[in-house]
């Protein structure tokens, strides 16, 4: 165990190092900023950008670079699961062989919410979740139900009218005029057009009778296999959990990305707030603490929710209060040690028709809701 924590805390200084050099370095622009983004919005160029930066925004880095890193990383990883390389890491899209499908569903659902929705960019306040489809509904139908064109087509259909308006409507209508962190709005539209969805699909027979729903058997390794590299290793995967990806080297090309986005301007990624640094080092923090103190769960069940508060408590903290240590440190603690177990607690009640995923944004929303404002209270937080 002593080996497992020096190596999450070896990671984690690692990356929050290599974090504040490029935002040193950063400070000298050399790519258009995330405001200039929104300036010249729907022009051709922004409008792609803006696209391109959804596929990042659920680790909130909403970065083109970061985006492309991360596809690049996983196609890195498919090649090399189709070849059987010891070196694939977590075989991508837990071992199904559906990330293409998967990817394509996810993408197209995004184009889609884009052209529907992308006007409440400019309408609204100039920041709107038009990313929630690439993380939720369109994924999780191809999962459940495998590969196909019409499968992959209703997904991302779905995910464009059910799961972005949900999320644009409690984001915009609920949460942030209680200004409470729009993350909760986010992962609560995933919940809720979801759970639409899936109730939808049982009136679908050609799809709950579908034959060709990956089975996935997960072989448990020995215990002596989750030692300070396989540590390491899952707390770099869990930087792609939320796209469904949940592979180490998809993570190196994001978070690669999002460093060299940082190293070209500071006031890009992360939404232009300059808090990439402090994003990333409560982002690493979490996922050492996570995955160190649920390490048993992953044992004896194969998979555990431990990137529940990668993407939800721990940015939300730092961007809620300006990335103060208390924000930083408490957002990553107390989000490591709630979110994970309160997800898996949820998908266990869902029905055997809904994807477990479902649980996972519910507690990112329960979690969220429940530990920002909390962190507002303490000393040196930065709340009043």
């Amino acid at each position: 165990m002593a080996l497992n924590i020096a190596a999450a805390a070896a990671l984690a200084a690692a990356l929050a190092l290599a974090a504040q050099l490029a935002t040193a370095v950063g400070r000298t622009a050399h790519w258009p900023d995330y405001t200039s983004m929104l300036a010249q919005w729907p022009a051709p160029l922004a409008w792609l950008r803006w696209v391109l930066g959804d596929m990042s925004e659920a680790t909130f880095y909403k970065h083109e670079l970061a985006s492309l890193g991360m596809l690049a990383g996983g196609a890195l990883a498919w090649r090399a699961c189709r070849r059987g390389s010891q070196w694939q890491g977590f075989a991508i899209s837990y071992a199904t062989g559906l990330w293409p499908w998967l990817l394509l569903s996810s993408a197209l659902g995004l184009v889609l919410s884009n052209l529907l929705w992308g006007w409440t960019i400019r309408d609204g306040q100039g920041w709107q979740p038009t990313f929630v489809a690439f993380v939720s509904l369109p994924a999780a139908t191809v999962l459940m139900y495998g590969r196909g064109w019409k499968i992959t087509f209703v997904g991302a259909v779905l995910g464009a009218l059910l799961v972005t308006p949900s999320s644009l409507l409690l984001v915009n209508f609920v949460f942030a005029p209680l200004a409470l962190p729009g993350v909760i709005g986010n992962v609560g539209g995933m919940a809720l057009g979801s759970v639409v969805a899936f109730m939808l699909y049982r009136r679908l027979p050609w799809l709950t009778t579908h034959d060709n729903a990956p089975q996935i058997i997960a072989a448990l390794p020995p215990e002596q296999v989750f030692g300070p590299v396989w540590t390491v290793r899952r707390m770099l995967a869990d930087f792609t959990e939320s796209p469904f990806f949940g592979n180490e080297w998809a993570s190196a090309g994001l978070i690669v990305g999002v460093l060299l986005a940082t190293a070209l301007n500071a006031l890009s990624p992360a939404y232009g707030s300059g808090l990439l640094a402090e994003i990333l080092t409560a982002q690493a923090l979490a996922a050492a603490i996570a995955v160190v103190v649920w390490r048993r769960q992953w044992i004896a069940q194969g998979w555990y929710p431990t990137y529940i508060p990668v993407v939800s408590v721990a940015p939300a903290a730092v961007l809620a209060y300006g990335g103060t240590a208390t924000a930083i440190v408490g957002g990553a603690l107390l989000g490591a040690l709630l979110g994970p177990p309160l997800a898996a607690a949820f998908a266990r009640r869902l029905p055997k028709d809904f994807h477990p995923y479902v649980g996972n944004v519910l507690s990112m929303a329960f979690s969220t809701l429940l530990i920002v404002p909390a962190l507002g209270l303490l000393p040196g937080s930065g709340g009043h």
